[in-house]
C-alpha cells in the first residue's frame, strides 16, 4: 500500500503544517504576547484580557462541529479558503476595536468562521493522504502547529513593540491572508482508494460496541489535558515577564519552547507509529503533568529556557497523540464526526485554561494557583486516559480514512 501512494502526499503536509502554524499560532495562544502590553495601556484585568483568547477558541470549538462535516461534503480547499479570509479579516478588523467586547465578538467570529474552517479540514486532509504512516505525517503537520505557537507570540511582541497592539494586530491579519489563501489553494482530495486498500481498512476497524464508550472517554481527557497544557500556553509569557524580565526574553522563551516542541511532536508521532497510540498519549501526558508546576519555582533566564526545553519536548506529544488515537480507537465511518465533537472539547479544554490562568493570577496576586490548578487538571487527565487500555485495541499501523 505504501508504494501506491503518490508523492503529492507530502505537498499536503507541508501546506496544512504552515497552515496550522500561521492559523493556530496566533488563535490558540497568539494572545498570550498581549496581556501585559493590553493591561498597561487599557488598564484590564488580565482575567479580561484572557478571556479575548477564551472566546476564540470558544468559537473555534463550536465551529468544528460544522465545518468538519461540511469539508467532508464540499471538500477541503474551499472550506479551509473560507476560513483563511475570515481569519485574517479578524484580525485587521481587530486593530480598530477599542473596548474590550469588540476584541470578544472579533475573536468569537474568528474562531468559529475561520480557525474552525481550518483546524479539523486540515488534519483529516493530512490522514486521508496517508494509506501506512499516518502517525508521522500528523506528527510532522501538529509540528507546523507547534512552530506557531512558539513563533506567533515572538513575533507579535516585536510587533507591539514597534506598532503597539492595533498595529501588531492589523500586520497579523494582513500577513494572513497574504500566506494562508495560496496555501489552501494546494489542498486537494487524495486519490480514491482501490478495492483491496478499502477492504484493508475496513478489517482494522475497532469493535463498534465501545466506540460511544471510546469517544465520551477521549472528550474528557482532551479537556482536562488541554486545561493543563494552556496554562502555560497562555501564561508562561506573563510569569516571565513579572521576574522583571523584558517581553521579547519572554517571547525567546516561548519561542525556544515551541521550537523544541516541533521535534516532540515528530518524535511522538513516530513513538506512536511503533509502540501504540495510547501509550505513545499516555507517556506525553504524564511528561506535561509531572514538569508543569515546576514553571512557578523559576527566577532567572537562563533557566526557564532549560525548563521550557525540556518540558517543551514533552508536552508537544500530548495533542500528536490524542489526535492519532483517536485515528486508531474510531472506526472509518465515524472517523470524521470523532474529530469535530472531540476537537470540540479540547478547545473548550485551551479555552478554560487560558482564562483560569488569568482569573486565578487576578484572585491571588500570582502564578501558584493557576499552575498548581493545571497539575490537578493533568493528573485526573492520567486518570481517565489509563481506562481507555481497556477499551479498545490499539495497533501500530493507523489506517486512513476513507
Amino acid at each position: 500500500m505504501a508504494e501506491k501512494q503518490t508523492s503529492y502526499r507530502w505537498v499536503i503536509v507541508c501546506a496544512c503544517a504552515f497552515i496550522l502554524a500561521i492559523a493556530m499560532g496566533s488563535i490558540v495562544n497568539g494572545m498570550s504576547a498581549f496581556i501585559v502590553p493590553m493591561q498597561e495601556q487599557f488598564g484590564w484585568p488580565r482575567g479580561s484580557i484572557a478571556f479575548i483568547n477564551f472566546c476564540g477558541i470558544l468559537g473555534l470549538a463550536l465551529g468544528g462541529l460544522i465545518f468538519g462535516r461540511l469539508a467532508d461534503r464540499r471538500g477541503t480547499r474551499p472550506v479551509v479558503l473560507f476560513g483563511a479570509v475570515v481569519l485574517g479579516s479578524c484580525y485587521v478588523l481587530a486593530s480598530f476595536a477599542t473596548v474590550l467586547w469588540h476584541y470578544y465578538v472579533v475573536f468569537f467570529i474568528a474562531g468559529f468562521f475561520g480557525a474552525a474552517a481550518i483546524f479539523a479540514p486540515v488534519i483529516a486532509a493530512v490522514g486521508n493522504w496517508f494509506v501506512v504512516g499516518a502517525g508521522t505525517a500528523i506528527g510532522i503537520a501538529t509540528a507546523g502547529q507547534a512552530l506557531g505557537q512558539g513563533a506567533v507570540p515572538f513575533i507579535s511582541s516585536l510587533l507591539i513593540e514597534r506598532f503597539d497592539a492595533s498595529g501588531a494586530f492589523a500586520t497579523t491579519g494582513i500577513f494572513m491572508l497574504l500566506t494562508l489563501v495560496p496555501l489552501a489553494l494546494l489542498l486537494r482530495p487524495p486519490p480514491t482508494l482501490d478495492n483491496t486498500t478499502q477492504a484493508a481498512t475496513a478489517a482494522d476497524e475497532p469493535a463498534s460496541k465501545s466506540v460511544n464508550t471510546v469517544i465520551a472517554t477521549l472528550c474528557v481527557a482532551i479537556t482536562l489535558c488541554c486545561t493543563c497544557m494552556s496554562v502555560p500556553l497562555m501564561h508562561l509569557m506573563p510569569l516571565i515577564q513579572d521576574r522583571g524580565i523584558a517581553a521579547t526574553d519572554a517571547g525567546k522563551v516561548m519561542l525556544v519552547m515551541l521550537l523544541v516542541a516541533i521535534l516532540g511532536r515528530l518524535a511522538f508521532g513516530i513513538l506512536a507509529d511503533k509502540i501504540g497510540a495510547l501509550s505513545a498519549y499516555m507517556t506525553a501526558t504524564a511528561w506535561m503533568t509531572v514538569m508543569v508546576f515546576g514553571f512557578t519555582y523559576i527566577e532567572s533566564l537562563n533557566t526557564f529556557y532549560l525548563y521550557a526545553v525540556v518540558y517543551g519536548f514533552g508536552y508537544a506529544g500530548v495533542m500528536t497523540g490524542v489526535l492519532i488515537t483517536i485515528r486508531v480507537l474510531v472506526p472509518i465511518s465515524r472517523r470524521a464526526a470523532a474529530f469535530g465533537l472531540i476537537s470540540m472539547f479540547g478547545w473548550f479544554g485551551h479555552a478554560i485554561g487560558g482564562y483560569l490562568g488569568g482569573a486565578l493570577f487576578d484572585y491571588s496576586g500570582g502564578h501558584t494557583m493557576a499552575y498548581g490548578a493545571a497539575a490537578a487538571a493533568g493528573v485526573l487527565n492520567l486518570l481517565v486516559v489509563s481506562t481507555l487500555f481497556k477499551k479498545g485495541p490499539q495497533t501500530s499501523t493507523l489506517i486512513p480514512a476513507t
